[in-house]
């Protein structure tokens, strides 16, 4: 990826600078870029940790108000095999969960933003920590993401656990 697609500046100190030595979430995550290698240099030259990167090549991403998403993302961790990788942003607002290539352009759920094909994702550095623009559940270099079907049924029961609270 070329350079002007890096968030620019260094961490401030903030969390922990990412690291140097081989990533298979790093890896998994840089082959949606234009530029695989580019990508790879950038973020072990360190600064931000955050790349922008294309939604609609190895995955498109739904956007969900934190206080859906949490539950729902707790909901599919009970679940066999888990979410795919998950990111949240600045401030825990919203979260970011990886869906297969497609997904974004059928989904009629509520609420939920999507980014699919032409849109461009701000994403942290697999290991990097901190508080800013963050993985809940990192990329494993697996290729695993969340199965639309189960997180629409996690949403569902997050959504009637916000409504009706007692059950």
């Amino acid at each position: 990826m070329e350079s002007k697609g890096s968030a620019g500046g260094r961490s401030g100190g903030q969390g922990e600078p990412p690291s140097a030595g081989p990533s298979p979430g790093l890896d998994w995550l840089a082959e949606a870029a234009p530029d695989p290698d580019a990508c790879r240099r950038e973020w072990h030259r360190g600064g931000a940790g955050l790349l922008l990167l294309p939604a609609g090549r190895r995955w498109d991403v739904l956007l969900v108000a934190g206080p859906l998403g949490r539950p729902a993302l707790a909901a599919l961790a009970r679940c066999p095999g888990g979410p795919g990788p998950v990111y949240a942003d600045f401030g825990g607002e919203h979260l970011g969960f990886l869906v297969p290539v497609g997904t974004a352009a059928r989904w009629l759920g509520t609420g939920v933003r999507t980014a699919g094909t032409g849109c461009w994702i701000v994403l942290p550095h697999p290991a990097r920590r901190g508080s800013g623009v963050r993985w809940l559940v990192p990329p494993d270099g697996s290729g695993r993401l969340t199965d639309p079907a189960l997180l629409e049924l996690a949403l569902h029961e997050a959504a009637a656990d916000l409504v009706h609270p007692c059950h």
